[in-house]
C-alpha cells in the first residue's frame, strides 16, 4: 500500500534539488530566484501534488499575504459587492482573502479573529459594526468597512447613512407624499438611517414654515410635519422593532405601522431585505406596490435590481466601499504607524417601479 501523506516543502526541495528556503522564495513570487531553478520547484510541486500552508509559510518568516474579512452574518447580500470591491484592491498585490461569519460559531466560543490571529494574517477587514471589545493586537492593521463603530486604531470606510436615509426620505416627499413610514431594526446602520429621515422631514417643515414635533410611543414615533408637498402636513411616522434588520422585522413592522397609521402612502425600510418584507406585509392587505403605498429600500443589492422586484433603493456603494478599504489596509500594512481616518462613500438614489407619485 502506498504512502498517503501529502507532501512537505522539504520534499519539494528534496525533489527540486534546492533548499527549502528556495521553495519559500518561489511560493512567496520573489524575483530573486532564477527562471531554472522556479521552474525545477514548480514542477516538483505539480508532480508531489505538493499544498502550502499559509501557517507554516508565515512560521517560517515570510510574508502569508492573507487578509481576514470578519462578517456579520453571511446571509446578507450587502457583503457581496464589498467583497468584489475588496478583493480588486487586495489581488494585484498577491493578497489572498479568509472570510468568517463572527456569528456562526458563536456556540464554541471562539472569535473569528482569534483563528485570523493564528493565520497570522498581515490585516483584518471588519465589515459592519465591530464588537468595540474585540482584542485585535497594536501589530495587526485593521480597517472598519461599512460599520461606524469606534475601534482604536482602526481606519473606516464606510457609507455615509446619514444622507442615504435623508435622500430616501426627500425622494417621497418630492413624489407628493405627505405620510411617510420608516421599518426597521435595532442596528447602528438602521438607526442612522432613520435619524436622517428624520432630518429630511424636519427641513422639509422648516422650509414650509411648519413646527416639527418630535415624541415616542412603545412601537412608533411621529417624527416631523410641515406643510411641504401640498395642503396636507408631510409627518413621518417610525416602527423599530427590537430584531435584526430582516425580512420578518419589515413584514411584522409594516403591519404594525399601517395597524396605527393607515393614511400612510409611502415606507422607507432600513435595507432592501426589510423592504421585501414590507412589500409582503402590503400585499397580504390587498394594496399594491406602489399604486396604493411605495416602497423604498436601502443598499441596492441584487434583490432590489432584479426584474421581478424591480425596487427603488439607495445604492450604498458598497463595491466602492470594499475597494478603499482594500486600499487603506494595503497602507496601513506598509505603515503601520498611519494616523487612523475615516471615509465616508456618498449614496446614490436608484429610482425603479416601487415608487409612484402619489
Amino acid at each position: 500500500m502506498g504512502n498517503t501523506k501529502p507532501a512537505t516543502i522539504y520534499d519539494v526541495a528534496a525533489r527540486a534539488g534546492v533548499s527549502k528556503s528556495l521553495v519559500s522564495l518561489v511560493l512567496q513570487r520573489s524575483p530573486r530566484v532564477s527562471e531554472q531553478r522556479r521552474a525545477a520547484v514548480l514542477a516538483a510541486i505539480q508532480e508531489l501534488d505538493y499544498r502550502p500552508s499559509t501557517a507554516a509559510v508565515s512560521l517560517a518568516g515570510t510574508r502569508s499575504r492573507t487578509i481576514g474579512v470578519v462578517l456579520d452574518d453571511f446571509r446578507n447580500q450587502w457583503f457581496v459587492d464589498l467583497l468584489t470591491g475588496l478583493r480588486e484592491a487586495l489581488q494585484d498585490q498577491g493578497h489572498r482573502l479568509v472570510v468568517a461569519d463572527r456569528f456562526l460559531n458563536t456556540g464554541l466560543d471562539v472569535s473569528p479573529v482569534e483563528g485570523f490571529l493564528s493565520m497570522r494574517v498581515e490585516g483584518l477587514v471588519i465589515a459592519g459594526e465591530p464588537d468595540t471589545d474585540l482584542a485585535i493586537p497594536a501589530s495587526t492593521p485593521v480597517v472598519v468597512a461599512g460599520g461606524r463603530a469606534a475601534l482604536a486604531r482602526a481606519d473606516t470606510v464606510a457609507n455615509d447613512d446619514l444622507a442615504g436615509g435623508r435622500m430616501a426620505a426627500e425622494h417621497l416627499i418630492d413624489l407628493g407624499h405627505v405620510r411617510l413610514g420608516f421599518v426597521g431594526g435595532r442596528s447602528a446602520a438602521s438607526d442612522t438611517r432613520l435619524e436622517g429621515w428624520r432630518a429630511a422631514i424636519d427641513a422639509a417643515s422648516t422650509r414650509a414654515g411648519g413646527t416639527a414635533s418630535n415624541g415616542a410611543t412603545r412601537s412608533s414615533d411621529v417624527t416631523g410635519s410641515s406643510d411641504a408637498a401640498g395642503s396636507s402636513d408631510v409627518t413621518g411616522v417610525a416602527v423599530v422593532l427590537a430584531a435584526d434588520v430582516t425580512e420578518e422585522t419589515g413584514f411584522t413592522g409594516t403591519h404594525r405601522l399601517l395597524d396605527e397609521h393607515p393614511e400612510v402612502t409611502a415606507v422607507f425600510a432600513a435595507n432592501d431585505v426589510t423592504a421585501l418584507g414590507a412589500m409582503s406585509a402590503i400585499a397580504d392587505r390587498g394594496l399594491r406596490v406602489p399604486e396604493d403605498i411605495s416602497v423604498i429600500g436601502y443598499d441596492d443589492t441584487p434583490i432590489a435590481a432584479s426584474r421581478y422586484v424591480g425596487l427603488t433603493s439607495i445604492d450604498d456603494r458598497s463595491i466602492d466601499i470594499g475597494r478603499g478599504a482594500g486600499v487603506r489596509l494595503l497602507e496601513r500594512i506598509a505603515d503601520p504607524g498611519l494616523t487612523p481616518t475615516e471615509v465616508l462613500v456618498e449614496p446614490r438614489l436608484v429610482a425603479r417601479r416601487t415608487t409612484a407619485p402619489r
